[in-house]
């Protein structure tokens, strides 16, 4: 058990919210509490998955109207032109970097800062001394259970956004916990859903279909790009932008790394971030035009156990090959890990402990013909493993090194 762990097992939570919240309000007042004056309009992006897609694109439809954005995602930081890889292995960093980011983005003279806020951030205040403008929600499944107590309890953290956030809310209507997110008062409330889109298409090359009469053509793979996309043009329209400048915005996109990203053409190779049951069958549905060769694992060791045989169940659903491997098992037995997901494929899966070694193995199983799909990590640049260390890792670059 890592120094982290024992501080949550022994301090009673009182003090931890305390200490918490302390952390927070000394990361604002360093950095001279940089949106106080609401000189920059803050908008925070909430939900299971989607978020770091959502975020991309509305930053590039705020920048094609001409305002200078910032933007933190799981992927990466923005400020203006300038872009630099996040390396923190956590998609909501911590309060002194997200105030530090904030006074950059206010001296820069951004219009806008894009954030992605999740369940553990609110838990530890990091979304404190923020006034945000815009809440919005993508989606809703469970994960992090765990470490909440419960899905309610998961789900709450999530809300707190919205409560934060007086001025605009844009929901996902689709997703079974939106009435939940729609009790929450706002001056202006906008529902999006797939209903309000039409002659819906994909094809090797991204994805098409229509909203009101207006075309979109976005580069991306997989259609649950759809629902970013509504989210995004939702935020946009709540800010007075036209369908006809989101779609000129949206066509212009580039693949997200580790986002349904193409590594190879042949043999067919995807590196995707899917790490819930969810994302993982989403991604697998939009592949399945081709026999898929799948390698994943069940990423946080000690955490979410409940998901490790459902991830394997859906291997078994939809892939020919199956191959279970490590990854980021922190201090947990990594083994065990395997055997977990394992368990859900009834037999059908190979075990390879060697990260590298099962994306090799799956290379050589595929033919011309066949994807092969490696879920997980995407572009994360470290493995997390016992003892609180990291080491260097790329599952695309493993591939491409591997063909």
């Amino acid at each position: 058990m890592n120094f982290k762990e024992n501080i949550k097992r022994f301090i009673p939570k009182f003090a931890l919210n305390i200490y918490h919240y302390k952390l927070a309000l000394l990361g604002a007042f360093l950095f001279g509490f940089p949106v106080k004056n609401k000189s920059i309009k803050i908008i925070g992006i909430t939900g299971t998955s989607g978020k770091s897609t959502t975020v991309d694109f509305i930053t590039r439809i705020l920048e094609e109207t001409g305002n200078k954005v910032a933007s933190i995602s799981s992927i990466r930081f923005k400020v203006g032109e300038k872009e630099w890889e996040n390396k923190y292995k956590m998609t909501m960093p911590g309060r002194f970097v997200i105030q530090k980011f904030l006074r950059q983005a206010v001296n820069e003279k951004c219009q806008f800062a894009i954030l992605e806020i999740t369940s553990e951030g609110i838990r530890q205040f990091r979304h404190k001394f923020i006034n945000f403008d815009t809440a919005v929600f993508t989606n809703l499944s469970k994960e992090h259970i765990e470490s909440h107590g419960s899905f309610e309890n998961y789900r709450n953290e999530k809300i707190k956004l919205f409560k934060t956030a007086k001025n605009i809310h844009i929901i996902n209507a689709d997703d079974a916990n939106a009435k939940y997110f729609l009790d929450i008062p706002a001056k202006n409330k906008i529902a999006f859903s797939i209903k309000d889109v039409k002659n819906i298409q994909t094809t090797d090359d991204g994805i098409l279909f229509q909203i009101q009469n207006t075309d979109f053509s976005i580069p991306l793979l997989g259609k649950f790009n759809i629902y970013n996309a509504l989210a995004a043009i939702s935020a946009a329209k709540a800010y007075g932008i036209s369908l006809e400048t989101c779609a000129n915005a949206l066509a212009k996109v580039k693949a997200m790394p580790g986002r349904m990203e193409v590594v190879s053409e042949n043999p067919k190779v995807i590196v995707d971030y899917a790490h819930t049951p969810d994302q993982l069958e989403f991604v697998y549905k939009s592949l399945q035009d081709k026999p898929l060769i799948c390698v994943l694992g069940s990423c946080g060791g000690g955490r979410d156990k409940w998901k490790r045989p459902v991830l394997g169940k859906i291997a078994k659903n939809y892939c020919k090959e199956i191959i279970v491997t490590n990854e980021d098992p922190y201090d947990e037995d990594p083994i065990k890990i395997i055997e977990d997901v394992a368990k859900g494929a009834d037999g059908r899966a190979q075990k390879i402990l060697d990260r590298r070694e099962a994306i090799k193995t799956a290379l050589k199983l595929a033919t011309p013909y066949d994807t092969v799909v490696i879920t997980g990590k995407g572009s994360e640049p470290w493995m997390c493993i016992a003892d609180g260390k990291k080491i260097p890792w790329d599952d695309r670059k493993i591939a491409r090194e591997a063909l």
